[in-house]
């Protein structure tokens, strides 16, 4: 059986940063507290177990938001609930998301004292300009300084997240946040392309003249630093934005990108169970609401047919060092062969991205699924 995943989000933020769009809420934006959060969060988890036969969970992230807001008892109290509930493996993988500025290391000794395997910690870059630009609080080596102190508490598994391509940002900047990265011992590494979102602050202000719009040349030369330098170092790419030293890769987003199944708890949360997707209401105070009254908080499915799970399987799937299996492309055998071609695929049992397809590989997958 495939293995089975529990997500929780955690709605709350101190202050929004400018290039956020995600379901988080400040303390004026939204009229409930932590504690009414988590009184209904269990209450979910219950419901869910009750009214879905699912097996304990191999793998448990918390994200956000910023989880680390309700300290280390209270995300102990949301694995207390989903091992009431579902259910936690032996051997399951645990993660949660922190904000720098909100751990210490009490926190990671008390996130392990729980139950803890994993620590995400966003990091962005080691740049106060860029962190400036990105509306984030902490200073440039507080990121760091948090990842030594996961790790001296007993942290195995730790991951900085980057973020490349900000308005502002130069290859010294980057090159900067990489040091410093390899410098802590971490064992995971993900990094990410700027995306501006329409809506966000940081859209506001390219509009306005404010910043400048992003590059794509630009984002290309970063990821190439970034993965040369990660790669020289030790790590191994495992995923397009991600890397790992051996051992170290995060077994609950594998879930999302081999098509496994997930229960998504909390505001705005989204499920894929039995071939249907499901998300809840965004608001807390409606989600806490509806559970109030015994109702589970989901806002709309739809069920995933054939064509849609191809879909997914071939974009997810090609983003994996692994590939996907050759026969998921039956049709396109001319379009696989011209990409290989020119070094960009393998093809073989399974087609999966070169060192150089993996910066085309949005368009090598529209160039395939538009040829099916």
């Amino acid at each position: 059986m495939d293995s089975f995943g529990v997500y929780v989000h955690v709605p709350f933020c101190a202050t929004r940063c400018g290039y956020c769009d995600f379901n988080t809420y400040t303390p004026t934006e939204v009229d409930t507290s932590h504690a009414a959060y988590l009184d209904a969060l269990e209450r979910e988890l219950a419901l869910a177990a009750q009214q879905h036969e699912l097996p304990a969970a191999d793998t448990v992230f918390i994200g956000g938001g910023t989880p680390s807001l309700l300290g280390a008892d209270g995300l102990g109290r949301i694995l207390s609930a989903i091992r009431g509930s579902f259910g936690i493996a032996p051997g399951a993988e645990i993660t949660t998301e922190s904000n720098p500025e909100s751990t210490s290391p009490e926190y990671f000794a008390g996130l392990l004292d729980h139950g803890f395997t994993r620590v995400s910690l966003g990091m962005q870059s080691a740049s106060t300009p860029v962190l400036k630009v990105l509306d984030r609080r902490h200073t440039p080596g507080r990121a760091t300084a948090a990842a030594r102190e996961a790790l001296a508490a007993g942290f195995e598994h730790v991951n900085l997240d980057m973020i490349y391509g900000t308005p502002t940002e130069t290859t010294d900047d980057v090159r900067a946040t990489l040091d410093a990265v390899l410098s802590t011992g971490v064992d995971h590494v993900s990094a990410y392309s700027l995306i501006v979102e329409d809506g966000t602050a940081m859209a506001r202000k390219i509009r306005r003249g404010e910043l400048p719009p992003p590059e794509e040349d630009t984002y290309a030369e970063r990821y190439e630093l970034i993965a040369d330098t990660l790669e020289a170092a030790g790590f191994d790419w495992y995923e397009v934005s991600n890397w790992a030293r051996p051992g170290g890769e995060c077994r609950h987003n594998l879930i999302y990108w081999r098509g496994g199944r997930w229960w998504g708890a909390g505001p705005g949360a989204h499920s894929y169970i039995g071939g249907t997707r499901f998300f809840n209401v965004k608001r807390p105070e409606r989600y806490n609401a509806m559970l109030a009254e015994g109702q589970l908080p989901i806002d709309g499915n739809e069920t995933i047919t054939p064509d849609m799970d191809h879909f997914e399987q071939v974009m997810l799937g090609l983003r994996l060092r692994e590939g996907v299996p050759a026969e998921l492309l039956r049709g396109t055998e001319a379009i696989v062969e011209k990409h290989a071609r020119a070094g960009l695929l393998t093809a073989g049992e399974r087609v999966a991205p070169t060192e150089k397809g993996r910066l085309l590989i949005d368009g090598i997958i529209t160039d395939l699924l538009a040829a099916e």
